[in-house]
C-alpha cells in the first residue's frame, strides 16, 4: 500500500471508514466479530488510516476499533471526531472547549489510546467560533493528546479561519464520481493551505460498485432508501454514472469499486478517501485499487461525467454542511 500525506500525518492512500460496523449499513444487525476481523486483516494489508466517531452508535463505534487495534495501536493512523455529541447540555452541534475536552476524554477511553493521530470537528458549530474551537484544539495538540486536527464538511472561508489558528492536517468531506462540489471552492483552498482531503462515502454509498439499481435489495430500515439520489427518477438518471465506470472497469480488468477510487487518487497527491465495509473480501478489492492505474484519456472521460441527480443528504443534514 503506497502512503500519501495529509498535511504532515502520513497515511495510507486507501483507509478504512469504520462507520457503517455499527450504524446505518448494519441491516438485521451488528457483527462485530466480523468487523474486527476486517479491521485487523486492513492493518496486515497496510491500511494505516481507520475513521470513526463518538456519534457513531454513539461510543460503539469507537469501542469496537479500540477492541480491534488493541495490540498494534502503533501501526495505525486512528482518526475520530467531536461536535455532534454535546458534553456541557446543549442542544445541537457542540464545538466549545469544555465540550471538546470532554468529548476526547471519552474517545481515548473507548479507543484505548492515549492520543489521537487524527481529531476532527464533526461539523461546524454556528454557535462557536471556529478560532475558539481551534484555539481549544491547539492546546489538546500541546498536551500529546491529539497528534493532528482536521475538520469535516467545512466552507472554504472556514478553513482558512481555522487554518490561521493551528495548522489543519485534512479536511474530511464526500467526494466521488457522483458528488464533486467541493472542486469549486473547498479543494483548491486545500491545496493552497497544503491540507491533505479525506474524501468520504468514495464509493457513492455503494452506488458506485453496480451492486445497486433498484431499492429492492436494500433492508428495509437502510436509510438510502430515503436519500435523494436513490429515490425517484434519480436513481435512474444516475445509473449513467455507474454505467460508464463500469465500462472503464471492464478496460482495465478491474471492478467498477475499484476503478472510482483509482480516479479519486489520479485527482493527485494528498487524497486518501475512506471507502467503509465490514467485509474481508470489500475490504481486499478496495485495498487493490491503490494499485491500478487509469489512462489520461479514461480519467478524462471520468471527468466529464456530470456529477449525481439530486442532493446528497435530506434538507437538515444538507443545512448543516459547507458552513
Amino acid at each position: 500500500m503506497h502512503i500519501t500525506s495529509l498535511g504532515g500525518l502520513d497515511v495510507s492512500r486507501i483507509g478504512l471508514g469504520v462507520m457503517g460496523m455499527s450504524v446505518f449499513y448494519t441491516g438485521a444487525g451488528r457483527d462485530d466479530a466480523e468487523s474486527i476481523r476486517t479491521i485487523r486483516r486492513a492493518v496486515d494489508l497496510g491500511v494505516t488510516h481507520l475513521d470513526t466517531a463518538e456519534v457513531y452508535g454513539p461510543y460503539v463505534n469507537e469501542e469496537l476499533v479500540g477492541r480491534a487495534v488493541k495490540g498494534r495501536r502503533d501501526e495505525v493512523v486512528l482518526a475520530t471526531k467531536f461536535g455532534l455529541v454535546s458534553h456541557t447540555g446543549r442542544a445541537g452541534p457542540d464545538s466549545t472547549p469544555a465540550s471538546i475536552r470532554a468529548a476526547l476524554d471519552g474517545s481515548l477511553r473507548r479507543l484505548g489510546t492515549d492520543y489521537v493521530d487524527l481529531y476532527y470537528q464533526h461539523r461546524v458549530d454556528p454557535d462557536t467560533p471556529v478560532e475558539e474551537t481551534v484555539g481549544a484544539l491547539s492546546e489538546l495538540v500541546a498536551a500529546g493528546k491529539v497528534r493532528h486536527i482536521g475538520l469535516s464538511e467545512a466552507a472554504a472561508a472556514t478553513i482558512r479561519r481555522a487554518h490561521a489558528v493551528h495548522p489543519v492536517a485534512a479536511v474530511q468531506t464526500e467526494y466521488s464520481l457522483w458528488t464533486r462540489d467541493l472542486e469549486v471552492e473547498v479543494l483548491p483552498a486545500l491545496r493552497e493551505l497544503g491540507i491533505g482531503l479525506v474524501p468520504y462515502s468514495p464509493l457513492g454509498h455503494g452506488f458506485l460498485t453496480g451492486g445497486i439499481r433498484s431499492l429492492d435489495g436494500l433492508d428495509a430500515t437502510d436509510w438510502r432508501r430515503t436519500n435523494p439520489r436513490f429515490t425517484g427518477d434519480n436513481l435512474t438518471r444516475n445509473l449513467r454514472i455507474v454505467d460508464e465506470v463500469s465500462e472503464v472497469a471492464h478496460e482495465v480488468e478491474a471492478t467498477p469499486a475499484q476503478v472510482a477510487l483509482a480516479w479519486l487518487l489520479a485527482q493527485g497527491d494528498g487524497i486518501a478517501p475512506i471507502p467503509g465495509t465490514r467485509r474481508v473480501d470489500r475490504l481486499e478489492e478496495n485495498s487493490a485499487a491503490d494499485s491500478i492505474r487509469l489512462t489520461t484519456e479514461q480519467v478524462a472521460r471520468l471527468n466529464d461525467l456530470t456529477p449525481a441527480s439530486g442532493d446528497r443528504h435530506s434538507a437538515p443534514d444538507m443545512a448543516a454542511i459547507d458552513r
